[in-house]
C-alpha cells in the first residue's frame, strides 16, 4: 500500500487538569482543542485517512465534531485502552490494510503545521522505504522467535518508537529486550532516551 493514516490519540483522561475537565474539549478559538488536531491532519494532503482513539462512551461527541466541522476525509473511531500505549495500539489496529505509514499524533496538541506533517511523512518514507523496510523487518523478527519471549508485539512496537528509524539503535534495542523485555517497556513510557554517550 501506500496509503498515510493519522492515528490521534484522545482517549486520555486528563488529570492534570483536575476532575470533570477534559482538556481535548477546552474551547480554543470557537471550538475544541481535539478538533484543531483533527482538523490539521484532515486538511493535510499527505495524509489519506483517519483513526481517532477516543475514551469509549465519547463516541458520539466525536461523531458529532466530524459532522459539526464537516470532516470529509475517512475516519473510524477506536476505543482507547488502560495506558497511552495501549491507546496507540489499539489505533494500529484500526488501520487501514492499504497503509504503509503510520502518523501518531496526541489530540491536545493542535498546533502541528501542514510543513511539519508534510516533512515527517517524507522523512518517514525516505527511512522506511522498501528496502530499509525489509531489513528493519528481518531484525525485528530476531526478537520474538524464542517462546520465552512474552508481550511481543508490544515490545517490537516499542522498539520501533524508541529505535526513531536507525537501524543500528534498533539492532541494539533487540538485543537488549532479549536481555529483559521490560526494560524496553519501561524506556518506551519515559519517552526517547539519550544515547549511550549521553547526547
Amino acid at each position: 500500500g501506500s496509503g498515510v493514516t493519522a492515528v490521534i490519540v484522545a482517549a486520555g483522561s486528563g488529570t492534570r487538569m483536575g476532575p470533570g475537565v477534559d482538556k481535548l474539549f477546552l474551547e480554543l478559538a470557537g471550538r475544541p482543542i481535539v478538533a484543531h488536531t483533527w482538523a490539521r491532519f484532515e486538511a493535510a494532503a499527505a495524509v489519506s485517512e483517519i483513526v481517532v482513539v477516543v475514551r469509549d462512551g465519547l463516541q458520539a461527541e466525536f461523531q458529532q465534531l466530524a459532522a459539526e466541522n464537516h470532516f470529509r476525509k475517512p475516519f473510524r473511531l477506536t476505543v482507547g485502552g488502560k495506558e497511552r500505549q495501549d491507546s496507540v495500539w489499539n489505533g494500529l489496529q484500526a488501520v487501514s490494510p492499504s497503509c504503509d505509514i503510520v502518523a501518531i499524533q496526541d489530540g491536545a496538541r493542535p498546533c502541528t503545521s501542514d510543513a511539519v506533517i508534510t516533512a515527517t511523512i517524507a522523512a518517514a518514507r525516505a527511512t522506511f522505504g522498501d528496502d530499509a523496510l525489509d531489513d528493519i523487518v528481518a531484525a525485528l523478527d530476531q526478537y520474538g522467535v524464542e517462546k520465552h519471549e512474552p508481550e511481543r508485539e508490544r515490545v517490537q512496537l516499542a522498539i520501533i518508537a524508541l529505535s526513531g528509524g536507525d537501524k543500528e539503535r534498533l539492532l541494539r534495542f533487540v538485543r537488549d529486550a532479549r536481555i529483559d523485555y521490560r526494560d524496553i517497556l519501561a524506556a518506551q513510557q519515559l519517552g526517547p532516551i539519550s544515547g549511550e554517550d549521553g547526547k
